[in-house]
Parts: structure tokens; sequence; C-alpha cells
């Protein structure tokens, strides 16, 4: 029963966090949610689709091959940076993604423009962003700002017209504990709120703006005629990236890259209407794609594994074979691609290994046997496996 929930999970593109962070009972929720997704077909290849962009030019042409690790503002703001540093120091390892806007969605430093400070949605984990940025050059360290868009807590509760509310008038949250909720990409608030975020990231001094969440709730097509929030008739997908494309043209100017984090397996299955992703239309707008390709994403069966977990070359092998195909027609117009991967040990997936240097290993040896010489580990309590071979 647990498999048949799982490949629900994996087939239907409704993970309940995109990031692994929770238990295996409540991701089996989130399966129950999204079961019934609706997909839609590829995205049309007319040269008039508005959605793309007529040409694009890499703001960061002499940025590093990226080989980075996850970072809390927690681990930046505090003692754990000495040791990521020290990882970076003495590795391969060259680049730290830090959240600025986290999965609650606090800003997670005072930024200092006056707008973003009245909407009261900052908490002050990194305490000094300058000496962060200084320390992190003085380090050869490439900066990456993490913001959570569209799943966005704090934003909700404070405006709950920017979001979705029940048939009753409350606030809608989905099924975790305590659960989260969702501001709405119909809403051009939203989008200038987390450019705005992502504009001072870059005035900060980050090279890379790295927008994760991009999408609407898990399972949102089984309640979307049901919750009361704003829209129009463009659709869950159209929306998305829009928002994606409005970014990228908002914050090139400034020098900085874009980036969109994905689900791995949205390259190996037609668009997702229900969550609104479409892997093409939204890759086509960004300088960088980070597909979430974590093994224990992938459910009995895929890539001719029966436990993906436990053969993390065949599944990143596999899946980064699917990511190609799905890119490759984009031509000038494909980001550099640049997956997120394992570190951690899946504990809640049946038949699962645990995570060491091997398995990191044999993880960046299927990328690069298939051309990819960029990767970000995942790690939510950011311990990584010591010496390994990067």
């Amino acid at each position: 029963m647990e498999y048949l929930l799982a490949a629900f999970l994996m087939a239907w593109g409704g993970a309940g966090a995109d990031h692994p962070d929770m238990t295996f009972e409540q991701l089996v929720q989130a399966s129950l949610d999204s079961k019934n997704a609706v997909v839609q077909q590829a995205p049309s290849t007319n040269p008039e689709d508005r959605l793309k962009p007529a040409s694009k030019i890499d703001p960061q042409k002499d940025a590093p091959k990226v080989k980075g690790v996850y970072v809390t503002a927690h681990s930046a703001g505090g003692s754990r940076l000495n040791s990521l540093l020290k990882l970076m120091d003495e590795t391969e390892l060259n680049s730290m993604v830090i959240d600025i806007k986290d999965d609650w969605g606090y800003i997670t430093y005072d930024t200092g423009n006056p707008e973003l400070t009245a909407m009261d949605t900052t908490q002050k984990i990194i305490p000094d962003i300058g000496k962060l940025m200084t320390t992190l050059q003085e380090h050869k360290i490439y900066p990456i700002a993490r913001i959570v868009v569209f799943k966005d807590t704090v934003l909700a509760k404070k405006h709950p017209e920017l979001s979705y509310k029940n048939p009753d008038g409350t606030l809608w949250g989905n099924s975790k504990n305590p659960p989260d909720s969702f501001v709405n990409p119909y809403k051009k608030e939203v989008w200038d709120y987390n450019v705005a975020v992502a504009k001072e990231a870059a005035k900060a001094g980050f090279k890379e703006i790295q927008f994760d969440y991009v999408r609407f709730p898990e399972g949102f097509e089984t309640r979307a005629d049901k919750l009361i929030y704003d829209k129009d008739d463009r659709t869950r997908i159209d929306a998305v990236a829009e928002f994606v494309k409005y970014a990228h043209e908002q914050l090139s100017p400034l020098g900085v890259r874009v980036s969109v984090d994905i689900f791995g397996y949205a390259a190996s299955v037609p668009a997702a209407e229900g969550i609104g992703q479409d892997f093409q239309k939204i890759s086509q707008n960004v300088d960088v794609i980070s597909p979430m390709i974590y093994p224990s994403h992938y459910s009995t069966g895929w890539f001719g594994a029966k436990v993906p977990d436990a053969e993390p070359y065949v599944t990143i092998d596999g899946a980064s074979k699917d990511t190609h195909k799905k890119l490759d027609p984009l031509g000038q117009l494909k980001p550099v691609v640049r997956p997120w991967i394992q570190d951690f040990t899946a504990s809640w997936v049946p038949g699962h290994i645990k995570y060491s240097k091997q398995e990191i290993e044999e993880q960046i040896r299927a990328l690069k046997d298939n051309g990819v010489d960029e990767f970000l580990l995942w790690n939510a309590v950011n311990t990584y496996t010591p010496n390994v071979n990067y």
C-alpha cells in the first residue's frame, strides 16, 4: 500500500514539500490530496508565445561552475557558519544557497527597505548581512539567495486577500501540522513583493536569486473550485510562468542570475496544471534551472529501480537523461542545469539506504556522465557528509 501511495506521489507531482523535511506519513497525505492531478500537454512552440523571451543573455558569464550547499538563515547567522566555511575551504565546494526569505515567509535580515519593513514580515535571523557577504567574499564563495515564493504562511496570515480562503471565510492551510498557507500566483502584488525582496538581496551582493516553491499548493486542482481567491482567465501554468518571466526581466538588469527550483520528475512527465508547473515554460525564462532529483523522491519502478533511493547512480542517470530531453528543444534559451542532489538519509522511504560518501559520489558521477558539472547538496539541517570527492 505504501508503495502505491508513493507511486501516486511521483506520478502526479503532488509532493508535500519541494525539499525533504517531512515524514513519510505526511508525504502520503500529500499524495492522497493530489492523486487526481490534471496534466497539460507540453508548451506550444509558436514563436509568438508571449511566455517565450526574445533572447536571453547570462548576466553572470564569469560565474564559476557552481558546486554548492543549502544553508539556513540560522546557520548563516550563527556559529555553524564556521564549519560550513571550513567545508568550503577544504573541498571543491564553492557556493552557498542561503535562506533570504524562508519556508515560513520571513525575510531573514533587515533589508533597510522601508516598504518591506512596513510589511512586518522580517525576522532578523542574520544579524549583519554586510558582514556575512564580506566573509563569503573572503572565502571566495559564490552567494545565492534562496527566496521561497508562493509558500508564505506569514504573508497569508497578514493579508488573507492575497491567499486562499475556505468557504467559511477562514484562511486555507494544507494538511501539515502546523499547516502551511500559500499566497496566490495570480496576484501581481505577490509578484512585486517577492521581486522587491530579490532586489534587496542583489543590492546586498548576492550573485544569483533562486526562487523556490514557484507553484500553487499541492493538490490544488481538487480544491480550486471550492476556495475563495482572485483569479483570471489564465491557466495556472501561465500565471506561474509569467511570474518567472517578470522576475527575470526585473532582475537581469541588476546583473544577477535568476534560477528556479522545480520537481525533478517534471522533466519526465507532462506539465502539471494542478500546481501550475511546466518545466519548459519556466526553464526558458531563467538562467539556471535546479531540478530536485533526490533519489528518495522517486517511487518504485522509476528508471527500472525497485527502490530508487537505494540506487543513486541509476536514478540520477535516468533523471538527467530526461532533463536533457525536456530542455534540448529550447535551443539557445536552454538554461544552465544545476540539480539538487541528496546528502541525507531518507528514513521514511521503504527500502531506503544510509547515504554516506559513496552514495553522494555516485550521484555526482551520474551527473558527470551526462555532461552536468554543477550541483547543489541538500541537507535540511546543513550537516554535510565529510571526505566526499566532489
